[in-house]
């Protein structure tokens, strides 16, 4: 299963942050798309497998401030796509309720 032989690998070559490998090595070794590499370190990290990951690449962590750099990179991105959303939320007040196409309710084909 690629979960694991992605898993293994990491263990193997990429253990630590000074051996971080950036996703186009990954994609290219295992002859996987950049989405199927997010969503298998997704899993692995899902199913308590420490794959860290920093501005270098993915690695296997080797100790756990290496983790803990991880989850907060990702509770930053977390804050900062939140941020966007109430953004987004806010510019839903741009939108008249007026200008939104309304269908006929009798008649047919009238558009």
């Amino acid at each position: 299963m690629l979960k694991e032989q992605l898993a293994k690998y990491l263990y193997r070559y990429h253990h630590g942050a000074e051996n971080a490998a950036i996703s186009k090595t990954l994609e290219s070794e295992l002859n996987i798309s950049s989405r199927e590499l997010r969503d298998l370190v997704n899993a692995l990290r899902c199913d308590g497998i420490p794959i860290a990951s920093d501005q270098s690449g993915y690695y296997y962590a080797k100790t756990e401030k290496e983790v803990r750099m991880t989850i907060r990179h990702m509770k930053n991105r977390i804050v900062g796509i939140n941020t966007a959303i109430s953004g987004l939320k806010r510019s839903l007040t741009a939108f008249d309720d007026t200008q939104q196409m309304r269908l006929p309710l009798e008649g047919g084909d009238d558009l």
